[in-house]
């Protein structure tokens, strides 16, 4: 893995993407994975188009970028191969549509510091420059940032979260597209929709088959 804004140190960047998701998904991110939330509109719009929804362009193209920083590309696909954006967008405009205008001001609020230090928009600055950043928000010391019902460490994390979830929930709801966040994990899909495991897969006699055709052991 690369040395990422969730990456740094030596022992983060010892750790596969499969090891970093697993010890930061952790809880109620991964009940996503076995469908624990249902988001009926979300998966609803999803399926209908992934055209924006709730987000402008330019504030699609910066959540994006922020993702991609969360979960870059490396030998492992990252938030823009799962198109985690889209998720985000979906949930935005559906089941979590009441956060959207705290994304929106918070967003113009970084695209106000990005422009007023460098004079371009944070989609546009280099990858050093967003990291650099995203931890001045992540820490709540980002210049400029205005007094308002949501801060800039709070914001990241819910970025974060979003991000997260929307590269391990099930495709429906828009990200984890083509399933590369479950074959990073190494999760088959849900089980119930296969009619469970049977005795020789749990005692791994039997490989398990994929929702995408695969079979792992």
């Amino acid at each position: 893995m690369t040395d990422s804004l969730f990456g740094r140190g030596k022992q983060c960047r010892s750790m596969s993407r499969r090891e970093f998701l697993e010890r930061t998904i952790q809880g109620s991110a991964l009940l996503w994975v076995g469908e624990g939330i249902a988001r009926p509109r979300a998966a609803r719009a999803a399926s209908q188009s992934q055209k924006l929804a709730a987000l402008s362009i330019p504030e699609w193209k910066t959540v994006e970028a922020i993702a991609a920083r969360i979960l870059p590309t490396d030998q492992d696909p990252g938030a823009r191969e799962a198109g985690c954006i889209n998720f985000i967008d979906k949930a935005l405009a559906n089941e979590d549509a009441m956060i959207l205008p705290l994304y929106q001001m918070s967003l113009a609020a970084l695209e106000g510091h990005c422009q007023a230090v460098f004079k371009n928009s944070f989609a546009e600055l280099s990858e050093e420059r967003q990291e650099k950043v995203l931890v001045q928000v992540e820490n709540g010391t980002v210049s400029g940032w205005p007094q308002g019902p949501i801060r800039p460490e709070a914001f990241f994390a819910t970025v974060r979260f979003h991000t997260l979830v929307g590269f391990v929930a099930n495709p429906s709801y828009g990200g984890n597209q083509d399933f590369v966040g479950w074959k990073v994990l190494g999760f088959p899909g849900p089980r119930h929709h296969m009619g469970g495991g049977t005795p020789e897969q749990m005692v791994g006699k039997q490989k398990i088959k994929t929702v995408w055709g695969d079979e792992i052991d």
